[in-house]
């Protein structure tokens, strides 16, 4: 009653604000409001083994599941959901949704055991003026659900890369080709891994990423992004 008491009193001079929408929720711990909620575009794609991202990986990365949990379009809900995880230093949203993904990703039974997530690294100097490495964060939030530990050195990045937001797949390829390297493939050996990241769209980012992970002897690797876009 007390804590009732005080929660309600700190949101009369502090409300808490949907992150979607910038209405008011009852909880500092409500991240969305029931409307948001509802209007998420949730992909359904963890129940699904031919879903669309996955098939972004036949013929080209070996990978033995890959979902995202969102569908990202311009101007949608999730675009501003994610520039404000991105950008604004909301790391609330990202474990957030972390801990959905992570959910997703159980309730499936698709998915056999895995060993560490593994974040799709950014550049250290972009991670420096982030303040964080969003892949990361979500990492985080899906060990939290998963109980699979977070790995966030298993893959590092040796070169920034120009935004791949307006190149066509191959001229995304090319930008990634040789990004990526793996400092201890000895340690990954026969292990399975789900490597996240936050969006997949021609999904070459993560194949450059997903070609270095699989030089370990062994390795299963799995693909969870936040967000889907076609191209």
């Amino acid at each position: 009653m007390i804590k009732h008491a005080i929660d309600s009193l700190t949101h009369l001079f502090f409300p808490h604000i949907c992150a979607g929408c910038g209405s008011d929720v009852i909880s500092q711990h409500q991240l969305l409001c029931l409307a948001c909620t509802t209007r998420l575009p949730l992909t359904g794609y963890y129940e699904r083994a031919d879903n669309p991202v996955e098939k972004t990986f036949w013929g080209r990365l070996p990978v033995q599941h890959a979902a995202s949990y969102l569908y990202f379009n311009k101007d949608s809900i999730v675009q501003q959901l994610m520039h404000q995880f991105k950008y604004k230093g909301r790391e609330e949203i990202g474990l957030y949704f972390g801990k959905k993904m992570g959910a997703a990703l159980l309730s499936s039974g698709r998915i056999q055991p895995a060993d560490y997530l593994v974040p799709l690294p950014l550049h250290p100097a972009r991670q420096r003026k982030r303040g964080y490495n969003q892949a990361e964060v979500l990492c985080r939030g899906m060990s939290e659900t998963l109980g699979i530990p977070v790995l966030p050195g298993a893959v590092t990045r040796n070169a920034e890369t120009s935004s791949q937001t307006r190149k066509s797949r191959i001229s995304r390829w090319d930008n990634m080709s040789g990004k990526f390297s793996v400092p201890d493939p000895e340690k990954l050996q026969n292990k399975h891994v789900i490597l996240v990241d936050d969006v997949v769209t021609t999904g070459a980012t993560l194949e450059a990423c997903g070609q270095e992970l699989m030089k370990a002897q062994g390795l299963l690797l799995g693909i969870a992004t936040l967000a889907y876009t076609s191209v």
